[in-house]
């Protein structure tokens, strides 16, 4: 019973992967691609908010 919860597991696995990694026809891009578009779009936004919050911390620090 346990090994055949291996092979289940890990059949689902392999489809997820070729799923999330097959191209689309209309764009030619796949949902990985996507994923990781926006995952710089989201360092680029946490990096911006990181310098804001530096700054509003040292003219914060620099008043008392």
């Amino acid at each position: 019973m346990g090994l055949l919860k291996y092979v289940v597991i890990g059949a689902v696995a392999v489809y997820g992967f070729k799923y999330a990694s097959k191209k689309r026809e209309i764009d030619g891009k796949s949902l990985l691609d996507d994923l990781k578009d926006g995952l710089n779009d989201a360092f680029c936004q946490a990096k911006e908010y990181k310098n804001r919050l530096e700054m509003d911390y040292n003219q914060t620090t620099k008043l008392y």
